[in-house]
């Protein structure tokens, strides 16, 4: 039981992380800032997960975002809906980075955001390419 509620304030912290790379990405300032601005509110408070999470994955953005384009067959990234891109960039961070999430949890918790928060096709383009990275894991510079 305890298990389930633990998995489902995960997924709600990497929602709130995904909230956070959108709204920096669309207003056009540093993650940091939307961090602190969101840390000086009371209400929802900020999780340290979330916080950890969407830090990191604005620290290796820049090799994320290459990845994403050389592995996201037909699209660019400015093709990409702004969620999508940040949901993704969240799922390569933790397929390639946090070694203590599975690559089998990272993809699963990528489609779901991907089913809760984006199109209908979105999920299983998410899921094909974060799995295409998955697979070339081995043989990726990092």
């Amino acid at each position: 039981m305890g298990g389930s509620r633990r998995r489902g304030s995960r997924h709600k912290a990497r929602v709130r992380a995904v909230e956070i790379l959108y709204e920096a990405e669309v207003r056009g300032v540093p993650v940091s800032e939307v961090i602190e601005r969101r840390r000086a509110q009371t209400e929802p408070p900020i999780n340290e997960f979330t916080e950890q999470l969407a830090t990191r994955v604005d620290e290796h953005r820049a090799r994320i975002d290459e990845l994403l384009e050389t592995y996201a067959i037909g699209w660019t990234l400015d093709r990409m809906p702004v969620v999508d891109r940040n949901i993704l960039r969240i799922g390569v961070y933790e397929l390639l980075w946090a070694d203590d999430i599975p690559d089998g949890v990272a993809i699963a918790e990528a489609v779901a955001m991907a089913k809760e928060l984006s199109t209908d096709e979105s999920p299983v383009f998410v899921n094909g390419l974060l799995s295409r990275l998955m697979e070339k894991k081995p043989s990726l510079s990092l």
